[in-house]
């Protein structure tokens, strides 16, 4: 076992992927009849069995067979479409069947807002005031329509090509021809966004070839230097679905288990941004084809839920999720270890980049690497991982990158100790009474395991990351050396002037800006945190930095108690100095 997986394991894969998706069918087929859509896609499937096939793997196809079915059972809390219209999308897929296979028939469709969606093809726009309601799609003699009454869309004979109320799903076809990667470019199917259904929004023709040309770099990025995987997601990578741009250097990215092959992504900031993100939602495609085969945990026993640190997370996240951003993350660990050997513009962002991340996966997999609930399949799977992070770890890395790497994800993880972890109550309460009563140092039931408790106030804990990610950026745009550090603090959203200032080596003024946040939010986890980096770059108060780095949930729960019991707040150095002093 390597943990990666090339094209031959692509094809077990997806082998076992076809056989759950005919399964499933067959499961809706038995559970609500499907009537009219099912006779017409097994005439398909008689005449043309690779169509069939195609749409059956499409990943939309499999979101929509287990939203389906997950609704049958009560198990999706969906108000919209109505059950009538998610059930009716089997017509919708045996019309696009039925199309590419070349039948003469009559069926109809679910129309959505004035959209019907035909999967791969396209989707027809009708004149329509109801939400929802039907459609016919007729076919006869290559001549093929959607109409309602008093409507009628043709669709063109080359669907790929647009025409009057048809949006065709584009296919984009990059690289050489003994490599290419053809995927479709899909922003009409509704089952493409996860894991919740979207209507159809349409992409402008210059939208789209901007994606071409950002995935044809792309492409050759990953050609060049994982070639190997490359050559997996020509087989397995079936569909992109565009988003909106999102803040620069934070991505957003999407897959599901469910849609085998898809992947729903932002616009990127550039081509290497692309090829990142390709990787590691193709690693989550690998990896819940894989789960689709055999476990890598054991069923829960019914215990609570225990809650992890995930470095690349705001939350808290169960075992099953730290494992799938264990394995996506290995695989931008893999991407930037290549990719810094070769790129030109920008090396110490790659070195910062995998010196970054090797940290972080290696810090998760410590977590979990023995967990009780791991099968055979599951240890061996995360050993292997262990191993070549281990190798990774012992990579030289330019000292500046190394350094800056370090601080970030040191940073993030007190970030979300002090957003997370709940000392006890009554550790806490002791403490408040020490404090009162001068003792020399903190009782020593404060060194107890604190509690996870899920915060959803936790957002942007990697504030300070991207704030570094702007400064060793080659792109004169993006350097905050430029403004001034509040400037800089709000081109990051979440960012404090803190943040900035520490991003900008400023340490003393950073402790300035950490303190005036305390005083005026004392709750503020990411002010907290950030007050023990600036310590720490300074070289001041090393009890109270050590504390901050390590504990920082200790200084913000005992603060805040303080202000509750005496109605006034303690100065938070002074108080975290204590906190880091021997117990008694």
């Amino acid at each position: 076992m390597r943990g990666e997986g090339g094209p031959a394991t692509l094809d077990l894969l997806l082998g076992g992927e076809r056989s759950r998706r005919l399964l499933l069918l067959r499961i809706l087929d038995d559970t609500t009849d499907l009537g009219p859509a099912w006779n017409l896609i097994s005439k398909a499937q008689s005449i043309a069995p690779q169509v069939v096939d195609e749409v059956l793997m499409y990943p939309q196809t499999g979101m929509w067979l287990t939203t389906a079915l997950r609704r049958l059972r009560g198990r999706a809390p969906v108000e919209e479409p109505p059950l009538w219209v998610e059930l009716g999308h089997m017509g919708a897929l045996a019309a696009a069947a039925a199309l590419r296979a070349g039948l003469d028939f009559t069926i109809q469709v679910p129309v959505r807002h004035g959209r019907v969606p035909l999967p791969t093809l396209g989707c027809a726009v009708l004149p329509m005031a109801e939400p929802w309601g039907y459609a016919t799609v007729r076919a006869e003699a290559e001549h093929a329509v959607v109409e309602t009454a008093g409507a009628e869309v043709a669709i063109p004979r080359t669907t790929a090509s647009a025409a009057p109320g048809w949006h065709p799903v584009r296919r984009l076809r990059v690289g050489p021809r003994e490599h290419r990667l053809d995927i479709a470019l899909d922003d009409v199917d509704p089952y493409r966004t996860y894991p919740q259904p979207t209507e159809p929004r349409p992409l402008s023709g210059e939208a789209a070839e901007q994606w071409r040309q950002l995935l044809e770099q792309a492409w050759d990025v990953l050609l060049t230097e994982q070639p190997e995987t490359a050559r997996a997601m020509q087989r397995g990578l079936l569909s992109l679905t565009p988003t909106p741009a999102g803040e620069r250097f934070r991505p957003r990215s999407v897959s599901a288990g469910d849609a085998f092959g898809g992947v729903e992504a932002s616009e990127p900031d550039d081509a290497v941004q692309l090829a990142v993100t390709l990787v590691h939602e193709f690693q989550h495609t690998k990896l819940g084809g894989l789960l689709h085969l055999a476990p890598l945990l054991t069923h829960d026993s019914g215990e609570p839920t225990e809650l992890w640190y995930a470095p690349w997370r705001n939350d808290p996240r169960p075992i099953e999720g730290l494992l799938q951003g264990i394995y996506a993350f290995m695989g931008i660990v893999r991407f930037w270890r290549e990719h810094r050997k070769t790129d030109a513009t920008q090396p110490a962002m790659a070195h910062f980049e995998f010196a970054l991340w090797r940290t972080q996966v290696a810090r998760a997999m410590e977590q979990v690497r023995r967990h009780r609930r791991l099968t055979p399949l599951g240890t061996a799977l995360l050993e292997t991982l262990r191993d070549h992070c281990s190798q990774w770890l012992a990579e030289p890395v330019p000292e500046e990158s190394l350094a800056l790497a370090r601080f970030c994800a040191d940073d993030h993880v007190a970030r979300w100790r002090a957003h997370h972890l709940r000392p006890s109550t009554p550790a806490v309460d002791a403490a408040v009474r020490a404090w009162l009563d001068s003792a020399g140092g903190p009782p020593v039931s404060l060194e107890s395991a604190p509690e996870t408790v899920s915060d959803p106030s936790a957002r942007w804990l990697d504030s300070l990351t991207v704030l570094v990610r702007h400064r060793l950026s080659s792109r004169d745009d993006d350097r905050i050396s430029r403004d001034g550090p509040e400037k800089a603090a709000a081109r990051v959203t979440g960012a404090l002037t803190g943040d900035a200032l520490l991003a900008l080596d400023d340490a003393t003024a950073a402790r300035h800006a950490y303190l005036a946040d305390l005083t005026a939010e004392p709750g503020s986890a990411a002010a907290w945190a950030g007050l023990g980096r600036a310590l720490t770059m300074a070289g001041t108060d090393p009890e109270a930095a050590r504390l901050l780095c390590r504990h920082p949930e200790r200084a913000r729960a005992v603060h805040q108690a303080l202000f509750r019991v005496t109605g006034s707040a303690p100065d938070p150095v002074r108080l975290a100095t204590w906190l880091g002093s021997p117990p008694v």
